[in-house]
């Protein structure tokens, strides 16, 4: 597969998609809250909207990362 096609492929762009979303919402949290990045991803990965975005419940993945940080974690 060529690397054009794998770039359109939709199952890799919304992989691409989440772990982008996954690193904004990080950084935005350990600076919302003042906190370590190693703090940030652990708050981050142990949560339900970690879940629920990786499971795709909602569509919560497709808000804005800082919305998400402020109201949900």
């Amino acid at each position: 597969m060529s690397d054009t096609m794998k770039q359109t492929n939709p199952e890799v762009l919304e992989k691409q998609y989440l772990q982008e979303l996954d690193n904004s919402i990080i950084t935005y949290l350990s600076s919302f809250r003042h906190i370590p990045v190693q703090e940030a991803m652990d708050t981050y990965y142990n949560s339900r909207l970690c879940e629920y975005i990786h499971q795709g419940k909602y569509d919560i993945q497709y808000l804005d990362y800082k919305l998400l940080v402020e109201e949900y974690l």
